[in-house]
């Protein structure tokens, strides 16, 4: 099992939820879709005919299956773990064939797609493990369109399960959060979902 260490941490992780791998990832996975409930991400993303969306680590794939149900033109994701690919993938075969969905592998700071590309860049839970916050809010940054959404969102919100209470930022880094997110973005909100705590900005 890899080992990763992130901007909120100073140390390494070597949890199967950061790098998913091997049974441990797989496992990981199913337990990330049981619990992860994101319709009222989706409401709160507002995707519009015609729009195109990236997602920064797709993970098994929970928010990628809301997305196909929405008008969004073509549906796009990065993730560093190729089994995530794997499971993600599995229910669109037939939109990966069309090219309405494109999961790739990467990561927050070299997603590998080009410069102002997307309507709208979401990233969900994933956040806090990203190893340098200032080089992934460049690259999605980089990737959104002038006038583009950017959603970022953490475990937290009004009714956060037991697990995501005990994951929730302290205030300090979810204060530095948004500090960096206003450097490189403007119209900052922040949004208490049901079980997240969302981050929205304008490019």
């Amino acid at each position: 099992m890899e080992t990763t260490t992130s901007w909120t941490r100073e140390k390494p992780t070597r949890s199967p939820f950061a790098m998913p791998s091997g049974l441990p990832g797989r496992l990981a996975g199913r337990i990330m879709l049981w619990t992860n409930r994101q319709q009222d991400l989706l409401d709160l993303l507002d995707v519009q005919a015609g729009e195109q969306v990236l997602e920064v680590g797709y993970g098994p794939g929970g928010l990628i299956r809301l997305l196909q149900q929405t008008p969004a033109r073509r549906i796009s994701g990065v993730d560093p773990s190729p089994q995530m690919r794997n499971l993600a993938a599995q229910p669109h075969r037939a939109e990966i064939a069309t090219g309405r969905i494109d999961l790739q592998l990467g990561t927050a700071d070299r997603t590998g797609f080009g410069d102002a590309e997307f309507d709208c860049v979401v990233s969900v839970n994933n956040v806090a493990i990203w190893p340098n916050l200032q080089a992934g809010l460049s690259e999605l940054h980089r990737v959104t369109r002038a006038g583009g959404r950017v959603l970022i969102a953490w475990h937290g919100g009004t009714r956060p399960s037991r697990i995501a209470r005990s994951l929730a930022l302290p205030e300090d880094k979810a204060t530095h959060l948004e500090r960096e997110l206003r450097s490189f973005f403007s119209g900052v909100t922040r949004h208490e979902l049901t079980t997240l705590t969302v981050w929205a900005a304008v490019r």
